[in-house]
């Protein structure tokens, strides 16, 4: 099948890419001209485990091109998916000004029958506005589908080729027909495939994402009260986890949520319920709990250092908000980081691949340095903070940390080490949820 994909963001790129692994020829459409350059040559703008190798093989097969021109692009396209991006409002409300953009657009260059996907994270009503900003131009041969994300960043390859459900939400036959012909690669899988009404499709994503934000910030809430009453959240945690009825997947507490789905999901439920008139009363709670968890380390910091922070150097082992990806949207490390040296502390910090991001988005703030190696990172420093769960982090060589910090001193936002095994390492330690060592 012959594919566009406007839109090589995190989502485009990685959808372009597996629908191309299967077979297809995948034309995706970018206004970033450099971007598009840098693609054609087999650079990557994304950190993307296991991506790499299909992109290029792709390329190579020809199956894999790019433009900047989207009449060309979509021209002999039978399926276009628009992967753009949806800003949140101060408010909450989902920026819809690129898709609305993209279909202004298409209404002046569809001459024949095409089907056009919001992969993009939408709100409820979006494919009814597409479809009427395209039916303006007096264009009627397309139909409009919800097709929403369900990929998690260091595993999106995986989850794109293996999902365990894909939803299309679509009122129209013949768009049926060819969205199950597209996924049936994956659905012979044992991938169960979903068909409803475009408002429903909509609605499971946002309901999907706030539903897992609640879930991690109810746990977070119990890991804070354990810490009260002296009981263990990874005990908690593993005792509740074996009910079927719950699950062990996220219920691990640490420093909130982050990233570009959960924040930007939860506030845009939220404003959609506000747009009904219904207070969504569990959503507010969940944003204020997590607003307060991302800095909870710092009343750690601060609660520890009773003359104060100003002047002490600390050591920052992770930056981006999850492992194995280099976003940094919505990272509580930022919200860190910043409250750290807005106190008069200077921090030091190493991330495996986010580290350039955040130079971005500091730029050049005063206190804050930069490193390429994890232990050199704390050299004479006054404690370790560490805040994104990285696998090279599991097992560090605990007497090299000792040795360079000034004092034993680690504040861990992850939960990643034994409280019996930094005890007897002769460690201060604190972490989220359980006893305080030393």
């Amino acid at each position: 099948m012959k594919i566009a994909v406007v839109g090589t963001g995190y989502v485009g790129l990685v959808t372009g890419t597996c629908f191309a692994e299967t077979g297809n020829t995948v034309t995706c459409i970018d206004i970033d001209e450099l971007k598009i350059k840098k693609m054609r040559d087999g650079v990557i703008p994304i950190y993307e485990p296991g991506l790499d190798d299909i992109f290029s093989r792709n390329i190579k097969e020809g199956r894999l091109t790019f433009t900047n021109d989207l009449k060309r692009g979509v021209k002999d396209a039978e399926v276009i998916f628009l992967a753009l991006p949806t800003p949140p409002g101060e408010d909450g409300s989902a920026d819809l000004s690129y898709i609305l953009a993209v279909a202004d657009s298409l209404g002046g260059i569809i001459d024949e029958y095409k089907v056009i996907v919001n992969k993009s994270t939408v709100p409820v009503g979006t494919a009814e506005k597409v479809r009427k900003v395209i039916s303006s131009k007096k264009v009627d041969n397309f139909d409009v589908v919800s097709n929403p994300e369900f990929l998690r960043e260091g595993y999106a390859v995986k989850d794109f080729m293996e999902p365990d459900r894909i939803v299309i939400g679509t009122k129209s036959k013949k768009a049926q027909k060819v969205m199950s012909e597209l996924y049936s690669p994956f659905v012979d899988k044992g991938s169960k495939i979903f068909f409803m009404d475009e408002r429903s499709s909509e609605m499971t994503k946002y309901a999907a994402n706030s539903f897992l934000a609640t879930k991690i910030s109810f746990m977070n809430e119990i890991a804070n009260l354990s810490e009260r009453v002296g009981a263990n959240v990874d005990m908690i945690r593993l005792g509740i986890g074996a009910d079927e009825r719950i699950g062990s997947r996220f219920l691990f507490p640490g420093i909130g949520y982050g990233g570009s789905c959960f924040p930007k999901d939860v506030m845009a439920l939220n404003h959609t319920a506000d747009e009904f008139g219904y207070s969504f009363k569990i959503l507010d709670a969940v944003m204020k709990v997590n607003k307060i968890q991302k800095t909870i380390l710092v009343d750690k910091i601060k609660k520890y250092y009773i003359d104060g922070i100003k002047g002490k150097e600390f050591s920052i082992w992770g930056l981006a908000f999850k492992p194995d990806t280099d976003d940094i949207r919505e990272a509580p490390a930022l919200e860190i980081i910043k409250a750290l040296i807005d106190e008069g502390a200077n921090v030091r910090v190493y991330d495996p691949e986010a580290t350039e991001n955040v130079k971005k988005y500091f730029n050049e703030s005063k206190g804050i340095t930069y490193f390429d190696d994890a232990y050199k990172t704390i050299e004479n420093t006054d404690a370790l903070i560490i805040l994104t769960e990285w696998a090279e982090f599991m097992s560090p060589d605990f007497s090299k940390i000792k040795n360079s910090l000034t004092e034993p001193v680690i504040f861990d936002g992850r939960n990643l080490y034994d409280i019996g095994a930094m005890r007897n390492k002769g460690f201060h330690y604190e972490s989220i949820g359980r006893e305080i060592v030393g």
